[in-house]
């Protein structure tokens, strides 16, 4: 790392600031009324990457992480076809999936653990196991 802060970021890149807390929720709110109108329409996968956009990575504040969650669920448990929902996905996607699966695991609910079972059993097939690590080892970009 080029300076030595302690942030874990390379030099520039910070947490958001708080003050821009209301602007990231309004973020997550529009984004939601686009992953209801792709999810009215079957558009599973588009969601799906509607949701995973710009995912709150950057911030502490857990009201903006718990609110992408409930985005990223919807997108999630909302198709039964988890290949389906895969095999259009762009790689780029991969890791900030990958750590939603882990959150989604992590709520012990029934429905959504066996979702995120199936979608990391078939997420592992197409991105490695890398995508494991990645997910795991970056404690700082947490969702």
């Amino acid at each position: 790392m080029a300076d030595d802060d302690d942030s874990g970021f390379p030099e520039g890149e910070v947490y958001v600031e708080d003050e821009n807390i209301d602007a990231i929720v309004a973020r997550i709110e529009h984004k939601s009324r686009q992953v209801e109108r792709l999810l009215r329409l079957s558009h599973y996968t588009e969601a799906l990457k509607t949701a995973l956009e710009d995912a709150p990575t950057r911030t502490r504040d857990e009201r903006c992480k718990s609110a992408n969650w409930i985005v990223v669920h919807r997108a999630l448990m909302s198709s039964k076809d988890v290949d389906g929902l895969l095999v259009s996905l762009d790689s780029k996607y991969y890791d900030i999936l990958m750590k939603y699966l882990y959150r989604g695991l992590a709520t012990g609910d029934r429905p959504t653990c066996d979702q995120c079972l199936r979608l990391h059993e078939k997420l592992t097939e197409r991105a490695g196991m890398g995508c494991i690590m990645r997910a795991l080892a970056d404690t700082r970009n947490t969702v």
